[in-house]
């Protein structure tokens, strides 16, 4: 990167500095500053002064020290080579996970060569999102090389099928020469043809979640709770088991033993769809506490950028972000040394825009391209207490498409997931109960309308059984208790160390949901045919307990058949 000396070091404030002798600076230019080319942005122009901030340690920065514009805002460099990497906040790869190494400024090592096969001819008009040629690897799904946004025009010469590292040309548009990589602004949205919002589920493997608050792939949902309640635990789980095709995890701000246990474990886990390591179509960005604060601030626009440059060509990626609220955190620590008035709690009063901005670059589209590809968008924040009042947490909430609000008492009762199914919501459960009868299961808004309805009955009913005991109530308040029980345990309870309930098909989440309710019914039936609640209430119902562990992840039909030897069993109680 050719930078010109023209500016100088006037003030250092943490990772904030004052530049004077750069008249020409725009706000959002990338610049480097000092004698180690600490890598920055600037956020405010005052005549000949720019104030930036900047993404490394500063300490030992100087007065005088010499600064440099770049021209430009700053960018990240995508190309193939990106799945299965480490990488910091700027999407400099880690050359050390343990000790976190890497260049100075936005110098970054070679992509190594990769193959590459051209699938267009010389002479063909290209638009851009057009297929130039594909990298195909022994270990990863296909990469298409496409024509980059902003460039058309005649195809006048393109390389041979051969093998091709980043700097070298392997297409000439229009008089323009095109590489294996591009750079793109990660500040900037990447352009596409069309918005849609008729949309798939976006399947966690987590049944609290797919049954009860389901989000769309293109969606958007925060998991909010606070600490030890399992924010982390399930966004591993969300990166382990959902079925997106490339997965950016973020630790932005998170320990650095958390993040280095989930490379671990992403490294052990096999791909069901390719066989091979799940850390093979991962990108982790990590930006853990101990790492300049202010790179949080960068790491989140680069991890929704990658899942842009994935998305054009036709991919569904999920960017899995542990935590916002840390990433707010850097935005006050920013705002307090340049002296914007606070708002809520020391935060920027542009707190809400900046999360709108980045909600917002979730969805479903048309590529420029002419594909369907999908960008999802799942956050933590870690409200102190867990309160859902705090800042980040309330302005959140409005831009998300779901909240998945975690439960303290369940949290310490043991119950995982520990989603509040009372404080929960989604917004995608319209659409996603459409796409479920479209293909296949026309039950599913029926039979989650039922689930909800026995919780908050139950939940009504359990201050009442405190008070006046289980045997005061009617029969058949007593078996909603019982069927309530089932619900939790059967249904929304999960194991992550279980091999056959650390992820669950749909097919099954269903059969497990409608035996539970098809028990219930027959609770009901039976107290109705004069069968007291106490013989009900000791009834054995280990197997359908037990249908969760004991059958596989997709074994739907096991599970229909142990519910239906359970019912009738049940039925016998009346002869």
């Amino acid at each position: 990167m050719d930078l010109n000396p023209r500016g100088r070091i006037v003030r250092v404030n943490g990772p904030v500095v004052h530049l004077a002798g750069l008249p020409d600076v725009a706000r959002f230019e990338y610049v480097e500053v000092g004698d180690r080319r600490l890598p920055g942005e600037v956020l405010t122009v005052d005549h000949d002064l720019a104030i930036a901030e900047l993404y490394e340690y500063t300490g030992g920065l100087t007065v005088g020290e010499p600064a440099w514009a770049g021209g430009h805002p700053l960018t990240v460099e995508l190309g193939p080579g990106l799945l299965g990497g480490i990488y910091d906040g700027l999407l400099r790869p880690l050359s050390d996970a343990d000790e976190f190494l890497y260049p100075r400024g936005l110098t970054r090592p070679p992509i190594g060569r990769h193959r590459f096969e051209p699938d267009a001819t010389i002479g063909a008009d290209l638009a851009p999102g057009d297929l130039v040629g594909t990298v195909r690897t022994a270990d990863r799904p296909e990469h298409l090389v496409l024509v980059p946004p902003g460039l058309a025009g005649k195809l006048e010469q393109i390389a041979p099928a051969g093998s091709y590292d980043s700097s070298e040309t392997i297409a000439t548009i229009a008089g323009t020469e095109m590489t294996l990589t591009s750079e793109w602004p990660i500040r900037q949205p990447r352009p596409y043809r069309e918005r849609h919002h008729d949309r798939a589920p976006f399947v966690t493997g987590q049944r609290v979640l797919d049954i009860l608050e389901p989000i769309a792939k293109g969606s958007s949902a925060t998991v909010i709770g606070g600490f030890g309640e399992g924010k982390t635990m399930l966004l591993e789980q969300l990166a382990k088991w959902s079925d997106a095709d490339v997965i950016i995890y973020v630790g932005c701000g998170e320990r650095g033993n958390e993040l280095a246990d989930l490379i671990g474990e992403l490294t052990d886990l096999t791909d069901p769809t390719t066989g091979r390591s799940l850390v093979e179509r991962t990108i982790i960005l990590a930006n853990t506490s101990n790492m300049p604060v202010m790179a949080r601030e960068a790491s989140i626009y680069t991890a929704v950028t990658v899942a842009e440059y994935f998305r054009d060509m036709g991919c569904h990626a999920v960017i899995i972000a542990d935590s916002t609220s840390r990433w707010a955190e850097a935005q006050r620590e920013l705002a307090s040394r340049t002296g914007a008035i606070p708002a809520e709690q020391g935060y920027p009063a542009d707190l809400p825009a900046a999360l709108a901005a980045f909600y917002q670059r979730a969805g479903r589209v048309t590529t420029v391209g002419g594909r369907d590809g999908t960008v999802t968008i799942v956050t933590s924040v870690s409200p102190p207490g867990g309160d859902l009042t705090e800042p980040v947490a309330s302005h959140t909430q409005r831009f998300v498409q779901a909240l998945w609000v975690l439960d303290r008492d369940l949290a310490y009762a043991r119950h995982y997931p520990a989603i509040s199914w009372s404080t929960s919501f989604s917004r995608d459960s319209d659409a996603i109960g459409r796409w479920h009868a479209a293909n296949g299961d026309p039950d599913w808004v029926a039979r989650r309308s039922r689930l909800q309805s026995l919780l908050a009955e139950a939940a009504r009913l359990q201050g009442i059984a405190e008070l006046v005991g289980v045997t005061a109530l009617p029969i058949e308040e007593r078996l909603v208790l019982l069927s309530n029980r089932l619900v939790r345990e059967v249904v929304l309870q999960q194991s992550a160390l279980n091999k056959n309930d650390a992820s669950c098909s749909l097919p099954k989440q269903a059969a497990l949901a409608q035996a539970v309710l098809d028990v219930h019914h027959t609770a009901l039936a039976l107290g109705n045919e004069g069968v007291p609640a106490s013989v009900l209430e000791d009834f054995d119902f280990g197997p359908l307990l037990r249908a969760k562990d004991s059958t596989g992840p997709d074994d739907a039909a096991g599970v229909v058949a142990i519910a239906a030897g359970l019912t009738e069993a049940m039925r016998r109680l009346a002869s």
